[in-house]
């Protein structure tokens, strides 16, 4: 009988191929973003007769910047809310769910055993801050995304103004506008749309193989994977 690897007889790579291909299609697409970005930054300017940008002075640009963290804003928020909200909230039916009633392993409480994290070892607040440390590092980056999105908006913002010849605005004048809410409430909305897409198609649909899908063979109303 033909014995299962261990995870060191497994590569480097095959062990975190998952987390290394959507790195290097973040990677891909950012340099697609930044170049034509770069190229439609310059096409405003230019129209607007103001001077045009080095691809390096545009990667510290406003609307580089606003670009960038507008959409790192959305995905942060859409996964704080989807860990937060599946603690509590269920769909019977749906791969993304847990049990309707029943207690699931990540309902139970951590025990301090020889292969656990060392803050469970430690326990206390140590403790505390590490069972609630994924809601919290998503929270937090949503929050420093937000910051910077809102950053680079304001900062594109008064370079237009400029180049139209208009007079610069404060930061308290243009959070109050509709501009930068509208940048923020597009990429929102698509996020909730999109989880509860998967939520519910899950119900009915399958992918063999996936771990976000239920087995091809499971009925409709079987919840959880």
């Amino acid at each position: 009988m033909e014995k299962t690897k261990t995870n060191k007889q497994h590569s480097f790579f095959y062990r975190n191929s998952l987390t290394l291909a959507f790195l290097l299609l973040f990677i891909i697409t950012l340099a697609a973003q930044a170049l034509t970005g770069w190229k439609e930054h310059n096409t405003e300017m230019a129209e607007l007769g103001a001077t045009s940008l080095s691809l390096s002075n545009y990667l510290s640009s406003g609307h580089f910047v606003s670009a960038t963290f507008e959409n790192f804003e959305s995905e942060f928020l859409q996964m704080a809310l989807y860990v937060v909200l599946t603690i509590g909230l269920r769909q019977k039916g749906s791969a993304e769910s847990k049990q309707l009633s029943e207690k699931e392993a990540v309902d139970r409480d951590p025990k301090p055993t020889k292969d656990a994290p060392w803050p469970v070892k430690k326990g206390g607040w140590v403790l505390k801050i590490y069972s609630n440390s994924l809601s919290i590092c998503f929270g937090l980056l949503f929050l420093v995304s937000w910051a910077l999105h809102l950053y680079g908006s304001f900062t594109a913002h008064n370079t237009m103004q400029a180049a139209k010849g208009l007079p610069q605005e404060t930061i308290y004048t243009y959070i109050g506008q509709s501009e930068f809410w509208f940048e923020t409430f597009q990429n929102w909305q698509s996020e909730f749309l999109s989880v509860a897409s998967i939520v519910f198609l899950t119900i009915y649909l399958r992918q063999k193989g996936s771990p976000e899908s239920k087995p091809v063979d499971a009925p409709h109303g079987e919840t959880g994977k």
